[in-house]
C-alpha cells in the first residue's frame, strides 16, 4: 500500500522548493485561467493558506431515547478542520490540503499534488479528487474516487455537495484544451487503493486501537446489511483459523496489476455540453469467494478460506447538459462491462447499465427545485444464482433486484437577503419502497455558517435506505471558513 507519510514529506519538500524557486526568479501569482495561458513575470509569489474550522453535534434519536448511558459521545461530538496550502507560478503549482481531527492520527492528507502548465497542456501528479460526469451527486460516470459511505447522510444534511466525502487517490492526470470549449483528459491510477472505510465494511478491526484510528464506530453504524453479513462471515473464518490474518482475506492491490486508466473528452455543441469517456478499473464493491467443506452429520460447513475480489471492468459512458426552457438539464449513461459475459459466474458481477437524469430551476416565489434520478440495470439477470454463501450455486448478486432506482428531490428557499436558507431533501428508493427525509435550516453570514439539520429513514427495513431506520439523527453544526 502507498506510504502516505512518505508521500506527504516528498510533496511538502517539492512544494517548498517550488515556492523558493519562484521567489528567486520572481514569477507571478494569478488565477488558473491566467496560468493556463502563460503569465508574465514581475509578481511576488506567496503561499496562499485557506481552510475551515467546524464543530458538530450529531444525536441519534434511538440512543437518546434509551438514556444518557447509551450515547457514544466520541461519535456525538465532531470537531474538525482543514488547512489548504497553495503556491503557484507561471508554469506550476503545488497544493497540499490537510484534514485535522482530534484522534490518534490527528493530521491526514485530503489532497496533495503538483500541477505543471505547458501552454494548453496540464500535467498533475499526486493525491487528488477528480469529478467526471455532470450529475449533481455521485452519477454513474464519477468513478475515480471512492466515497466514504459512513458520512453520506450526515454530510448531505447540511452541505451543498458531497465532494468532501471523496477519498483522494494517487493519480497521474493530463488534460489538453483546444478550441474554445473542448478538452481531452487522460488519467492513470498506479494502484487500486483499499481505504480504511473499504476494510471496515468488510471486517471489524481486531483491537480498540485500530478502531480509534479508523473510526470504526461510524463505519459500523452505516454499514449496509449485506456487508454486515460478510463482516460476520470473515470474523468467523479468522476466529476459527488462528493462523490466518486479514491479509489472507483482502488482496494486496498496490501493484501495477491493479493499475487503472481512463480517457475523457468534453466539448460544447451549440448550447449543449457533451462528454464521452472510457475507463478501465476496479469496482469499489468487493465480491467474496468462500471455499468450504461439509463436516459431521448433519452436515455443517467448515470454512477453508474467504477472499475479497475487486472485479475489473470497462466503462464506456456519455453525459449531456443543456439549458432547456429554463431547466438546467443533466444526463449520464454508462455501460459497465465485466468479464462475466455469460452472467453465470457468481464471483464476477454481471455487466450493467448505469444512468442518471436530473434538472434544477427556480419555480415560484424564489423556491428552487433540484431533481435527480439514478439507476442501474443488471444484464443477464436470469443467470444469477443463490445468495447463500454455502450454496454450490452461490452468486454475489443473488437475492438482489435486477434494477435499482433512486430518486432525489431537493426544495430550497432563501430569506433575509439570502442569509437564511430553508431546504428539504427526499431520497426515495423505488424498488425497495423506502426513503430518507433530510431537512435543514442554514444561516450564513460572511464566513460563518450555522446549521440545524436531520435525517429520518422510512419504509422497508430491508431496503438500502430503510435499513438505517435506527439511525434517525439530528445535527447542529457551526463552521468558520478563512
Amino acid at each position: 500500500m502507498l506510504n502516505k507519510n512518505a508521500l506527504l514529506f516528498l510533496l511538502i519538500f517539492t512544494f517548498v522548493n517550488i515556492n523558493i524557486f519562484t521567489q528567486e526568479f520572481g514569477f507571478g501569482f494569478n488565477d488558473e485561467a491566467d496560468s493556463l495561458s502563460g503569465m508574465g513575470t514581475g509578481f511576488t509569489p506567496s503561499v496562499l493558506i485557506s481552510g475551515d474550522v467546524s464543530a458538530a453535534i450529531v444525536g441519534y434519536l434511538g440512543e437518546m431515547s434509551d438514556g444518557a448511558d447509551k450515547i457514544d459521545t466520541r461519535e456525538m461530538f465532531n470537531f474538525s478542520g482543514r488547512l489548504n496550502f497553495l503556491s503557484r507560478s507561471s508554469f506550476a503549482e503545488g497544493v497540499i490540503n490537510l484534514k485535522l481531527v482530534p484522534a490518534l492520527v490527528p493530521v491526514s492528507i485530503d489532497e496533495a499534488y503538483i500541477r505543471a502548465f505547458f501552454g494548453n497542456l496540464d500535467f498533475t501528479a499526486g493525491l487528488r479528487k477528480l469529478t467526471w460526469g455532470r450529475a449533481d451527486q455521485m452519477g454513474p460516470l464519477d468513478i475515480i474516487n471512492l466515497p466514504d459511505t459512513s458520512r453520506i447522510f450526515t454530510e448531505m444534511a447540511d452541505n451543498n455537495n458531497l465532494n468532501g466525502i471523496k477519498i483522494a487517490v494517487p493519480v497521474i492526470h493530463t488534460s489538453y484544451r483546444f478550441g474554445q470549449f473542448s478538452k481531452i483528459e487522460v488519467v492513470f491510477l498506479p494502484s487500486f487503493e483499499i481505504t480504511s472505510m473499504a476494510v471496515t465494511t468488510a471486517v471489524s478491526p481486531p483491537d480498540p486501537l485500530m478502531a480509534a484510528v479508523i473510526g470504526i464506530g461510524s463505519a459500523e453504524r452505516w454499514m449496509p446489511a449485506q456487508m454486515n453479513e460478510l463482516s460476520g462471515l470473515i470474523n468467523l473464518f479468522l476466529n476459527t483459523n488462528p493462523g490466518k490474518s486479514i491479509s489472507d482475506v483482502i488482496p494486496d492491490t498496490s501493484g501495477l496489476d491493479y493499475a487503472q486508466a481512463g480517457l475523457r473528452f468534453t466539448t460544447t455543441i451549440g448550447s449543449a455540453d457533451i462528454g464521452v469517456q472510457y475507463f478501465y478499473g476496479r469496482m469499489f464493491q468487493p465480491a467474496v469467494r468462500v471455499d468450504f467443506d461439509f463436516v459431521s452429520n448433519p452436515p455443517i460447513p467448515e470454512i477453508k478460506s474467504v477472499k475479497l475480489i475487486f472485479n475489473d471492468y470497462h466503462q464506456i459512458g456519455i453525459d449531456y447538459a443543456q439549458v432547456l426552457f429554463g431547466f438546467n438539464v443533466r444526463a449520464e449513461v454508462a455501460a459497465n462491462i465485466t468479464e462475466d459475459l455469460n452472467g453465470d459466474d457468481g464471483y464476477i458481477y454481471n455487466p450493467s447499465i448505469g444512468w442518471s437524469f436530473g434538472f434544477d430551476r427556480d419555480i415560484i416565489a424564489g423556491i428552487n427545485i433540484n431533481l435527480q434520478a439514478n439507476g442501474n440495470v443488471r444484464l443477464l439477470n436470469d443467470k444469477v444464482g443463490s445468495n447463500d454463501f454455502f450454496s454450490a450455486n452461490f452468486d454475489n448478486e443473488g437475492g438482489r433486484s435486477m434494477t435499482s432506482t433512486r430518486l432525489t428531490a431537493m426544495l430550497s428557499k432563501k430569506f433575509l437577503r439570502d442569509e437564511l436558507e430553508l431546504r428539504a431533501a427526499v431520497v426515495w428508493g423505488i424498488e425497495d419502497e423506502d426513503a430518507a427525509v433530510i431537512p435543514a435550516l442554514i444561516w450564513t453570514r460572511d464566513d460563518l455558517r450555522l446549521a440545524l439539520s436531520g435525517g429520518f429513514f422510512l419504509g422497508n427495513s430491508d431496503g438500502q435506505l430503510g435499513q438505517y431506520n435506527n439511525n434517525n439523527f439530528l445535527k447542529i453544526s457551526i463552521a468558520y471558513t478563512f
